[in-house]
């Protein structure tokens, strides 16, 4: 039987196969689609100038989150990148280099972050949330292995080699799986050819929510459902965040996540 304490000893899911890893190709073609949405993207609401961070995914930097960026800088939104270089995990002196840049924003703007993360960048938008939750006005993951076993991804050599961590060890990867105490969205995609798309579902609660698009896991940040939803998510009030409506049009582009499991 299955313990949920036990989640590390147990190989109960998969990391995608060769077929999605060879679609991964396609996050090319995403980024063409966005520019060619780009009137349609135009419609999606408008923000209220509040500040955002956004964080790069492994090994890769700045420039990987620019098209998004930029996109909701064109909302309205107080874009910054991370400023840290290449993203190769929790090195020393990062994590505190995050938290100083997150105060000094807050500080800067008089208001909470909103904090963007894409696959590993969602883990510090995540653990910032939770040490800095007056400082954070919510928080957005795109691709990000929180939950499941940490080895159910065709990243994992990489982010052993990249950042000289281990990977496996449950007193690092259990206190992962809690939810920050701020609203939190976890955009996924069933066709990641990278994560396990199961590692990326949030527990259901009054202020999480998880948002399926059709999206390649290096071409998530890129794709033009993931922007709006994104748009959609930072336009809330705050104080009144609300999960993403799937009614109308939006049911034909957004699936109900909690539709049975395709393992």
């Amino acid at each position: 039987m299955y313990e949920p304490d036990r989640w590390y000893e147990l190989g109960l899911l998969r990391s995608p196969g060769w077929v999605r890893l060879a679609l991964e190709m396609r996050a090319g073609w995403e980024y063409g689609a966005s520019l060619a949405v780009t009137p349609l993207l135009s419609l999606a609401p408008r923000g209220d100038g509040h500040p955002v961070l956004v964080f790069p995914g492994l090994i890769t930097g700045d420039f990987s989150t620019l098209p998004l960026r930029n996109y909701l800088r064109s909302r309205g939104y107080a874009t910054y990148p991370w400023g840290l270089g290449i993203n190769r995990g929790p090195r020393e002196g990062v994590v505190d280099a995050c938290f100083a840049l997150l105060d000094k924003l807050s500080d800067e703007h008089g208001r909470a972050v909103s904090l963007i993360g894409w696959s590993l960048g969602g883990i510090y938008a995540r653990e910032l949330a939770k040490a800095r939750p007056a400082s954070v006005r919510q928080v957005i993951t795109m691709g990000t292995p929180f939950t499941g076993h940490p080895k159910a991804t065709n990243a994992w050599r990489i982010y052993e080699w990249a950042t000289g961590h281990k990977i496996g060890a449950p007193d690092l990867h259990e206190p992962l799986r809690s939810p920050p105490p701020v609203p939190t969205t976890s955009i996924f995609s069933r066709s990641d050819g990278v994560v396990a798309w199961q590692c990326s579902l949030e527990c259901e609660s009054p202020q999480t929510d998880n948002i399926e698009v059709q999206a390649s896991h290096l071409g998530m940040g890129l794709n033009p459902l993931t922007l709006y939803a994104i748009a959609d998510r930072l336009s809330q009030a705050e104080g009144d965040w609300r999960p993403f409506d799937r009614s109308g049009f939006r049911s034909y582009l957004y699936p109900d996540p909690r539709r049975q499991a395709s393992f």
